[in-house]
């Protein structure tokens, strides 16, 4: 007499699965850029760039800074003033399937590129916070390309290199790439602080994100660097 005989449906499947030689990448398989665009997250908060400069977003590009001297932005790497003193170039890369999508929407869009001081002149005494380094618009991000260096840009307040006064510890210099939150794809004509010094609002800890608000932009990728005065 034959003997009724159970299989477990998970073993049925694991039988079945195991004579297909096909790899199959499941769509909880996270792209493998994913992993670096969480990890841009993660640094910011780390760092508290996430709430102190910029609320929190999920990038959508991924942006290298790399100077003359062969300094690199590496989300959070303390460099010397002196390697930084020069206009650096920006390399902006497309993020994962987290992103990538959404960076494909915005490839008609001009952006825009900042660079700023939340610990100035330190961060235990913010009062100059936050101080502009850099503005510059004209940003075009082709949707063609997986990896692009910025040029022809147009400067909005010109690249001033980090310059942190003596004993006044680490500061965090933060580069931010933004994008209309309209999503139009028309030239962005944004406005110039009036002075560096709290980006002009007078009020400490404000700056990139009151400017942001106030010409209609959002961030889409982040980078950021430590410097200090050799004075300490």
């Amino acid at each position: 007499m034959l003997l009724p005989i159970w299989i477990s449906p998970f073993l049925l499947f694991t039988a079945v699965w195991a004579t297909n030689e096909q790899t199959v990448l499941s769509p909880s398989e996270p792209h493998p850029l994913d992993s670096n665009v969480y990890k841009v997250q993660h640094e910011l908060e780390k760092a508290e760039i996430f709430p102190q400069v910029i609320d929190k977003f999920l990038p959508s590009f991924l942006l290298d800074a790399e100077w003359p001297s062969g300094e690199q932005a590496a989300l959070g790497n303390t460099v010397k003033v002196d390697d930084v003193q020069d206009e650096p170039t920006i390399t902006v890369h497309r993020g994962g399937s987290a992103s990538s999508s959404r960076a494909k929407e915005s490839s008609d869009m001009t952006y825009a590129i900042v660079m700023t001081d939340p610990d100035a002149p330190s961060r235990d005494n913010p009062v100059w916070s936050e101080f502009c380094h850099f503005i510059a618009t004209g940003v075009k991000i082709s949707s063609s390309e997986s990896v692009m260096q910025l040029s022809g840009l147009k400067d909005i307040v010109s690249y001033r290199p980090p310059g942190p006064p003596a004993k006044t510890g680490k500061h965090r210099y933060v580069f931010l790439l933004l994008e209309p939150a309209n999503g139009t794809s028309d030239s962005l004509d944004l406005s110039t602080p009036k002075d560096r010094k709290n980006w002009g609002t007078g009020k400490a800890r404000h700056g990139v994100r009151d400017w942001a608000e106030e010409n209609g932009l959002k961030p889409v990728a982040a980078n950021f660097i430590y410097a200090q005065n050799e004075k300490q």
